[in-house]
């Protein structure tokens, strides 16, 4: 990492606010939409469980572009850089607000991923370079907290929106916030002149992309649109090819846009593929779970968003504890017990139903998002902690694509699963008992696959975690927030 750049002490108190702006925009955008997705089907005259590519566009977007972050940042200078993603995400935002069709509401969501692939990275890399080492853990812990705020508020705010305003303002919301964004950044973040010294791995970057963006398309093509059978295996094959064509590339490049040393280290080729598999259960649970409470309880928009705050909170008390669980029971054990865990709490959502009494569902929302914490929080820690210095800052933006994408993946699946159990191919293909069999179904089969994810954290080298990590999870933690 470059040297710290010295800057004086009224920035340094105000630059950490600034950060944490884009942070809150950031991680309220990724929370407030699920909510109010059925009440925008409805006025774009689309079934909900249609509603999948408006997630999707977002997070693949963001998987596809955060490599490019690093080497933006070098290019263009960070105020430059920041500035601009903070811009691109507030007109995206506009843009979504005012989308007449499914369609180019997708392709505002895209937009709108441009901007947030690129914030919250370049946010955090301020950071590391505005602020000496000794702080970077207390300054870190402080941006981070608009993030679990916005989580938290997000799904509650968006069905307060939905019901006493319109579904256009979850999006309009992000407009003032951005404006204060941008004019904070032109005031107090540093102008530091770009590096220029950087390189990009564009070849690399091009294949790795078309490998994520046709595979995620194919997957969601299976999920109940209309495209022709011959078109979504082309999409799987240029996918499987292009990923095949970046590894051995990648294999003899200089400096390639990830490295296959990378997978020379134990836990981080375990770690990924957790990461990878484990998520396509559980990435779509924030996406299905406000569709069930709406399209199969009949809960109003803001009741669902009541409703989904327990597994938020849940996420937040049981980080205090994960670090001495490890340390105790180390990865391997932790990891393959907790997997099965979150596969059986998945599945427990398929027992969901008008009849079961509103505590009971509050009690499952919240072990879920207990479990669920507790899973990313060593899945993902693991998957770093062997890493050298060197290998740090690649093994890190790799394990952030890998997230993104798998997230997009799962719900693309998902999508698939549930529209092939109740039939929907247009908003009036199915009734609501049809729905509910299907929501139950889905749950099953995502238990399923993160039961059989379990099996990939037994290769987990087998003392780690047991000793002298704490504090490097701790670290992790706190920097993987968002």
């Amino acid at each position: 990492m470059p040297d710290t750049i010295q800057v004086d002490p009224k920035t340094a108190r105000i630059l950490p606010w600034v950060v944490a702006i884009a942070f809150f925009m950031q991680s309220l955008d990724g929370t407030i939409l699920n909510t109010a997705l059925p009440t925008m089907a409805e006025s774009l005259k689309v079934h909900p469980l249609q509603m999948q590519g408006v997630v999707i566009a977002y997070m693949l977007t963001v998987a596809v572009l955060i490599p490019t972050s690093g080497w933006l940042a070098d290019r263009f200078g960070i105020r430059r850089v920041f500035l601009a993603a903070i811009t691109v995400f507030t007109l995206g935002s506009l843009a979504c607000a005012i989308s007449p069709t499914l369609p180019v509401l997708i392709v505002s969501r895209v937009l709108q991923g441009i901007g947030g692939a690129i914030l919250v990275p370049v946010g955090r890399l301020s950071v590391l370079r505005f602020y000496p080492r000794q702080q970077l853990v207390q300054v870190l812990s402080f941006i981070t907290v608009p993030g679990l705020l916005g989580q938290l508020f997000g799904p509650t705010l968006g069905g307060f929106l939905v019901d006493y305003a319109s579904w256009h303002w979850i999006f309009l919301i992000n407009l003032p916030v951005g404006l204060l964004g941008v004019l904070s950044a032109l005031r107090y973040m540093p102008k530091v002149a770009p590096s220029g010294s950087a390189s990009f791995d564009l070849f690399g970057f091009v294949f790795f992309g078309t490998f994520m963006l046709t595979l995620t398309v194919a997957l969601e093509g299976v999920g109940g649109t209309s495209m022709p059978y011959t078109q979504l295996v082309l999409f799987f094959v240029t996918g499987f090819v292009s990923l095949a064509v970046y590894y051995f590339y990648a294999r003899h490049a200089r400096n390639p846009l990830f490295s296959p040393g990378l997978f020379s280290v134990r836990n981080f080729s375990v770690g990924l593929a957790g990461n990878l598999f484990a998520r396509l259960g559980t990435g779509a649970m924030p996406f299905l779970t406000p569709l069930l409470l709406q399209v199969s309880l009949g809960f109003s928009p803001l009741k669902a968003g009541l409703t989904m705050i327990p597994m938020t909170v849940g996420a937040m008390l049981i980080k205090s504890i994960v670090t001495r669980l490890i340390g105790r029971l180390g990865f391997r054990l932790l990891l393959s017990i907790n997997t099965v865990l979150l596969g059986i709490m998945i599945g427990v959502f398929a027992l969901i139903n008008k009849d079961m009494p509103y505590p009971v569902i509050l009690v499952i929302f919240t072990v879920f998002g207990v479990v669920n914490s507790m899973q990313f929080s060593a899945m993902n820690t693991v998957t770093l902690l062997d890493l050298s210095d060197e290998q740090a800052s690649s093994g890190n933006s790799l394990l952030s694509v890998i997230m993104q994408l798998s997230m997009s993946m799962g719900i693309a699946i998902a999508s698939a699963i549930l529209g092939e159990f109740s039939g929907i191919s247009s908003y009036s293909a199915t009734g609501g008992a049809d729905v509910a069999i299907a929501f139950r179904n889905t749950f099953i089969c995502l238990g399923f696959m993160a039961v059989i994810s379990s099996l990939i954290f037994y290769h987990v080298t087998p003392s780690s975690g047991k000793s002298g990590e704490r504090k490097a999870l701790f670290q992790h933690e706190k920097s993987m927030e968002q």
